[in-house]
């Protein structure tokens, strides 16, 4: 049987370029030796987009892309199609472990100095796949057609009203009609089941190949191609097969425990990952008391609350998430790694952590003058921690960094 698998194996080889690529992507990668938990992320944030892409495929099998038909075709997907509640709730869960595993990736990469030189090309791309993964989580947010989608909807669309000349033509384009409507649902079904998937996946190719062709970065920040032996292989590099396979393949099981613990026991994670607005159906009729957006979009839904004026609301809003692209020019320092960092940026992305996830609970709550000058102090710390980021870190008293990786 092997022999005849081994000879499969050489007839692919020689008419596709099956083992010169493993070789070049994992078998012979040499990945620095001292990764440790955050670099988990980046192959989980993998393993959630083929849920996402597996169950969504499933999903749309029974799922009615209209607007008289949605709320029902959901509803007899998790009551009547066998197994249906279980595919969309971990379409669900997984469109929110999706974010956790990339946020913190980008947080790792805040960590270590990952978007520096050489890596400033993997970092946009990164960016890249962030504002695409947004978009398609907005646009199948609308797709239950429950109040919150709705109404959710409704008011983000209405905020590109608020730029000048073209606000309004901007808002009928994206619903295609004057209201959100079976336009507007056809035309997001389309965005998020077909386009946007096909721009994910192919920005991740193309992040895993820049990846792979400047190298890897590590904890020490230490550029381990730098040092190598008299067959070029680098001194304080491990190939990524089998030891990085091993170490992802338990991190993945891992994740996949807790990963189905939530979507067996608290699949709705009391109303964070599912809205109970949203298991009504929509009503253009009957608004809801609190319309807030997904927990993973509220830390921008806060700024966006804390500016008195809806143009500079969605002015800091789109800032907020644009600033991360200009991380690699805006970081003077010499040194990658938090670990030979001076205090001034460690107090800064400490600062920033905290304003991050101060927004992000100010964003699910009701307004009020209390919550709204708090948001206003988070997200003034969030823009100082990047506008000040050329003068703090220019002038940080940071530690020498080693010649090789230390342990």
């Amino acid at each position: 049987m092997i022999k005849y698998i081994l000879a499969l194996r050489d007839w692919i080889d020689a008419r596709f370029p099956l083992i010169e690529e493993w070789n070049k992507h994992a078998g012979q990668y040499y990945a620095p030796k001292n990764f440790n938990f955050w670099y988990y992320f980046g192959v989980l944030s993998m393993v959630v987009l083929v849920i996402q892409i597996v169950t969504g495929i499933w999903l749309t099998m029974n799922y009615k892309p209209s607007a008289d038909l949605a709320f029902a075709s959901v509803e007899y997907i998790m009551r009547d199609v066998e197994w249906g509640w279980w595919i969309r709730y971990m379409h669900s869960t997984g469109a929110s472990a999706f974010f956790i595993v990339v946020y913190l990736h980008m947080y790792r990469a805040m960590l270590y100095g990952s978007y520096k030189r050489p890596r400033e090309l993997i970092w946009l791309i990164g960016m890249l796949i962030y504002f695409t993964l947004m978009g398609e989580a907005f646009f199948g947010y609308l797709l239950p057609w429950g109040q919150m989608s709705y109404w959710g909807a409704q008011v983000i669309i209405s905020l590109f009203g608020a730029l000048p000349i073209i606000g309004d033509d901007l808002s009928l384009w994206i619903r295609g009609d004057f209201v959100v409507s079976d336009v507007t649902l056809n035309r997001f079904f389309a965005l998020h089941v077909i386009a946007l998937p096909l721009v994910l996946c192919g920005l991740v190719v193309a992040h895993i190949l820049a990846l792979h062709e400047v190298g890897s970065n590590n904890p020490d920040g230490v550029e381990i191609k730098e040092h190598k032996d008299e067959n070029g292989i680098p001194l304080d590099g491990i190939p990524f097969h089998p030891y990085y396979t091993v170490k992802d393949t338990v991190g993945v099981v891992i994740f996949l425990i807790l990963f189905a613990a939530v979507v067996f026991f608290w699949p709705e994670m009391n109303g964070y990952f599912i809205e109970h607005a949203n298991f009504v159906p929509a009503d253009p009729l009957k608004t809801p008391e609190h319309i807030a957006p997904v927990w993973y979009f509220t830390p921008f839904y806060a700024i966006l609350r804390a500016v008195p004026s809806q143009l500079g609301g969605v002015i800091a809003m789109g800032l907020a998430t644009v600033l991360f692209c200009f991380l690699p020019w805006l970081d003077r320092s010499k040194v990658k790694s938090i670990r030979y960092r001076g205090m001034n940026y460690k107090l800064a992305l400490t600062a920033f952590t905290i304003s991050f996830i101060g927004l992000g609970w100010l964003g699910m709550q009701a307004p009020t003058p209390l919550f709204t000058w708090m948001a206003r102090g988070f997200s003034f710390v969030y823009f100082m921690f990047f506008l000040l980021m050329p003068l703090y870190t220019s002038i940080d008293n940071d530690k020498p960094v080693p010649d090789r990786v230390r342990f």
